[in-house]
């Protein structure tokens, strides 16, 4: 099958799992109102994709690995926004801070002591790709944000690059 070295899943944060640039488009800090909407410090609504939450509480009770990898300077907006979400339950790991992807990914791999060909990586910006794609990661690019479509399919292309 292929699958069953797959170990550990990771995502970027901005345009992945959520449509917006944490660090320019919204204004932190964030709070969850009565409704349970969540709103930045304007007022206005921020949301993430539709899918993604069930995306991730599915991964989660197959038994995947989840991480963050982020290169974001607001990070403790997207610290806050993952919390008010509830994915805190689901990520393992969080590398959020500027730089090179190459750092979070060899970050990950030490605390966590898995090899790169156990991981699959999603993001939404080619420089990513290929940096990580070189690191032996398979990695998917993501255009209008995770979905359980994308998912199906980094699971299927990660199946291939591992016959």
């Amino acid at each position: 099958m292929g699958l069953e070295k797959l170990k550990l899943i990771v995502f970027d944060l901005d345009y992945t799992l959520w449509p917006f640039w944490v660090d320019t488009h919204v204004n932190p800090p964030f709070k969850k109102e009565p409704s349970g909407t969540i709103t930045d410090s304007l007022g206005t609504k921020v949301t993430c994709y539709p899918q993604v939450p069930e995306v991730l509480k599915n991964l989660h009770e197959e038994g995947y690995i989840l991480a963050v990898a982020s290169r974001t300077s607001e990070i403790k907006g997207a610290r806050q926004l993952i919390q008010l979400f509830g994915w805190d339950k689901y990520f393992k790991y969080k590398e959020i801070f500027p730089g090179k992807k190459v750092t979070h990914f060899n970050n990950i791999k030490s605390q966590s002591g898995l090899e790169f060909d156990e991981m699959i990586f999603f993001d939404d910006e080619m420089r990513n790709i290929h940096d990580i794609n070189d690191l032996g990661v398979v990695s998917i690019f993501v255009e209008k944000g995770v979905s359980k479509a994308v998912i199906e399919e980094g699971k299927r292309q990660f199946s291939e690059k591992r016959k």
